[in-house]
């Protein structure tokens, strides 16, 4: 397959999605005279630089450049390093993450496995030599030591690369101190494993043990004289890894942090700031109760701040649990059905906003950002704004259609917004509520613009984005195209420009595209979000609706309709074709999770509950049961499987198992395997054509020419 350097598909792989360049991972000092943030040199640059910006005159220096650093040679990271970035979705290279003081006047991150330090002030950086591989180094917040950890173990070095010794070593091959485990930061938003007093005279340290999860063993066929590599992966209904804290001072004593973890065991988030006692949130196993806990750091014993209890399931968020300067409680809660914020225990939002996260909080009021509530006065869709929220009312702090988020500290926020009009997003640093700098971007210019129309379809108006193609009249009926994700946490009807360039690409190939965010998708209410508990199928339902329902306002052609997905959206679009194949005519799965019983347990369970005790669920949901092949056997219709073999979230015997129980049942499919791909596409020429290989069977499939 040919095709030219410069095609859309290329451009967007080899940009990364147009994010290469974008100014990211924001940090502004307490007295407003520093934004730190990561950027690469250009749009097609994937290593990033650590970068100062002065608010005052808007100047940028660079802190830290990695191919200078490096002199030059190619990154070599470690299996852990490697997997803490499928993690996080991280498919840059350079320095892609970092950790200041309290003062934000030094920075370390690791690089090619090494500890680096960067006094930003001055604008220089250094090695620290200590053994390695180096993974997630932390100053403490006066500056004098950088806590990383090394093969498991947690360890300390002064500034200047001296003194460094192991303050807590690992027990056998299966533990580690300092690290996430696998279930924390995949979906609890928990990528850290220790966090420095603000005193810098002791850290709270996890220890995960990985002994009790039952390994899983992944391979690529296409490379045989590799070793297969060995998982722990902790499958619904089966054993989670055990996590316990600890306090350890500077000398390596240590005092364990006591809660009681066989009714909570999962270690959720971890606060510790000079307004109060470290803050836990603790977990049920079927997270339906939870605990905040303050944290005794001398005898390690605990006390309960607040508690929760929800009958379907309780949601993590961003940002919180915290406290506030003057030592009250900020979290997000549901509540009088709407998600609210509360400090201590008043909430000061209502039904009119649906809060997402907590950005900062200050003596004088909390930053937010929240999505307009059911109650809202008007429908915003796919918008995402920020907020300032106090006792005294609240103030919208973005302007203007788009999805916005921001950083604060020391008068100082740094703004970012995507919006519908403009290419990309937006760095603007604010002070008194006025832009004095724009933080420069990179990113290369898509070279086109979304033809969209943001709107709701049919009686639960669900949020869609309709797309058609740039040379479309507006009347003739176009072959559809349905392009979701469709479940939690993965918004995709935004209104954002560079959100929906994929889908207007496949628009132009010819199609009326179609992004519907049905019921389970995060923005509205928590009963939108929780209407699909123990029945993930009424995400199908909801896509069916909103396409009868826009084709009464919209030239789709109801005779020719696909479906397209990834991940949740690939399982999504498997059920389609097989559940409704009277809507739908051919359907693209790209790593979908077809058994749930194969999924891991935090989000699994969260859902479907205990496989044991609600196998129903699981059997409903599935898409290689015997209930889900069995109706109706007819029509059979064309699906294309696409799996990366090295997937180590979604892993590809998902895949394998659908296409077997398609051949038992005589239903046509294709399957498409990547080799060393993993739940990510970073890989340049197999993303471009990837998405020429989906036209092309859609095409096919639809009869089209």
């Amino acid at each position: 397959m040919t095709t030219t350097s410069d095609s859309f598909p290329r451009r967007h792989a080899r940009t990364q999605r147009f994010t290469l360049g974008a100014p990211r991972a924001f940090t502004v000092a307490p007295d407003g005279s520093r934004v730190v943030f990561l950027r690469s040199s250009s749009g097609t640059d994937r290593a990033s630089s650590l970068w100062v910006l002065d608010p005052a005159d808007g100047g940028e220096r660079v802190a830290a450049d990695p191919h200078a650093l490096l002199g030059g040679a190619s990154e070599d990271l470690s299996p852990e390093e490697r997997a803490r970035r499928e993690r996080s979705r991280e498919g840059g290279a350079g320095i892609v993450g970092y950790a200041t003081d309290a003062a934000v006047e030094l920075a370390s991150f690791a690089l090619s496995g090494r500890l680096f330090a960067a006094e930003l002030r001055a604008g220089t950086a250094r090695e620290l030599p200590v053994p390695g591989p180096v993974i997630d180094p932390r100053p403490s917040p006066d500056g004098r030591f950088v806590a990383y950890v090394a093969q498991g173990a947690l360890r300390i070095t002064g500034a200047e690369g001296e003194g460094d010794r192991a303050l807590a070593e690992p027990e056998s091959e299966q533990v580690t101190y300092g690290l996430a485990e696998f279930i924390a930061a995949e979906e609890m938003g928990r990528s850290r494993g220790f966090w420095w007093s603000p005193e810098s005279d002791r850290l709270l340290v996890a220890r995960a043990d990985d002994t009790p999860v039952r390994r899983w063993w992944i391979s690529d066929p296409a490379r045989p004289e590799r070793d297969p590599q060995h998982v722990a992966y902790p499958a619904a209904g089966t054993a989670n890894a055990e996590v316990r804290l600890f306090v350890i001072d500077l000398g390596g004593a240590r005092t364990e942090v006591s809660w009681d973890r066989k009714r909570y065991p999962y270690l959720a988030h971890v606060h510790w700031s000079a307004a109060g006692a470290p803050l836990l949130l603790v977990q049920a196993r079927d997270q339906r109760s939870q605990l905040f806990l303050a944290v005794d750091p001398e005898s390690g014993t605990t006390r309960m701040v607040h508690a929760d209890e929800d009958p379907i399931w309780l949601d993590l968020f961003p940002g919180v649990p915290c406290w506030s300067p003057s030592g009250r409680l900020v979290r997000i809660a549901d509540e009088g059905g709407a998600r609210v914020l509360a400090v201590g225990e008043r909430p000061l939002t209502g039904p009119q906003l649906h809060v997402r996260a907590v950005l900062d909080v200050s003596d004088d009021d909390v930053l937010i950002s929240a999505s307009a509530g059911e109650r809202a006065p008007a429908p915003e869709t796919g918008e995402v704004h920020v907020y300032r929220v106090n006792e005294l009312g609240m103030e919208r702090v973005s302007q203007g259609p788009g999805v916005h988020s921001a950083v604060r500290a020391g008068g100082v926020t740094v703004l970012v917004s995507a919006t519908p009009d403009l290419a990309g997003s937006r760095a603007r640093v604010l002070r008194d509520g006025k832009t004095t700098a724009t933080i420069t971007s990179y990113a290369e210019d898509p070279g086109m613009s979304p033809r969209m129309i943001l709107t709701e379809g049919g009686a639960r108006r669900i949020p869609c984005a309709v797309l058609l193609p740039h040379d479309h009249d507006g009347a003739t009926p176009l072959p559809v195209l349905m392009d979701p994700y469709g479940g939690p946490h993965g918004p995709r009807v935004l209104a954002a420009h560079n959100a929906h360039l994929t889908s207007q690409w496949f628009a132009d190939q010819g199609f009326a595209v179609v992004v519907a965010d049905g019921r389970g998708t995060p923005g509205r209410s928590p009963a939108w979000e929780k209407a699909i508990h123990h029945d993930l199928t009424v995400s199908l339902d909801d896509q069916v609706e909103a396409l009868e329902s826009l084709a009464k306002s919209h030239p789709l052609d109801l005779s020719r309709v696909a479906i397209r997905g990834w991940s949740y959206g690939g399982w999504l679009a498997g059920l389609a074709v097989l559940r409704r194949p009277d809507v739908f005519h051919a359907g693209i799965a790209g790593a979908p999770v077809t058994d749930w019983r194969l999924y891991d347990t935090h989000y699994t369970e969260r859902y479907l509950g205990d496989p044991t005790a609600s196998p129903e669920s699981y059997a409903k949901s599935s898409l290689v049961t015997d209930e889900g092949l069995s109706s109706p056997a007819e029509p059979h219709r064309p699906l294309m499987i696409v799996h990366g073999l090295a997937d180590d979230n979604v892993v590809v015997a998902h895949a394998l198992r659908l296409s077997s129980a398609l051949l038992s049942a005589g239903r046509p499919h294709e399957v498409l395997p990547l080799s060393g791909v993993t739940h990510m596409t970073p890989q340049e020429q197999v993303a471009e054509n990837l998405l020429l290989l989906q036209v092309d069977f859609l095409k096919r499939a639809l009869g089209l020419s």
